[in-house]
């Protein structure tokens, strides 16, 4: 599948699920992801739950729903692979606009790049792997 593609200019929900070593779970909202040319994906986090979650365990899922009718969308099982606190960086990869104050107010930010382990549909489990296209 082309996430890259994919995700160009499709709306919808995305819930970025983590874990911490000790098994406890926490979901958040987050926007559509970066797709990188190798395919992997990043997140642009602040200091918060999901943030440390993932410095304890480098595995999430991240669920998306379409917004249109029915229940459409794809889960993305990743690993992170690496995080960068560039401020150039981050701020090229930002979309919401915020006024330099009120981002500084809501603390750092961190760019965390994922592995794509594997894509399925929404709903059941349909894979939607490259090797599957």
């Amino acid at each position: 599948m082309d996430l890259r593609n994919y995700f160009s200019d499709l709306n919808g929900v995305g819930i970025l699920s983590t874990a911490d070593n000790d098994g406890k779970v926490d979901s958040a909202v987050y926007a559509r992801p970066h797709v990188l040319d190798d395919g992997t994906i990043a997140f642009i986090m602040r200091d918060r739950l999901t943030h440390r979650n993932i410095q304890e365990n480098p595995y999430a899922c991240y669920l998306f729903i379409e917004a249109e009718r029915g229940y459409r969308g794809v889960r993305l099982f990743l690993r992170k692979v690496k995080e960068d606190t560039n401020p150039e960086l981050i701020q090229q990869m930002t979309r919401r606009c915020l006024s330099p104050e009120e981002d500084a107010a809501k603390g750092p930010k961190f760019l965390v790049y994922f592995q794509v382990e594997k894509i399925l549909k929404l709903i059941g489990g349909e894979s939607l792997d490259k090797d599957q296209d």
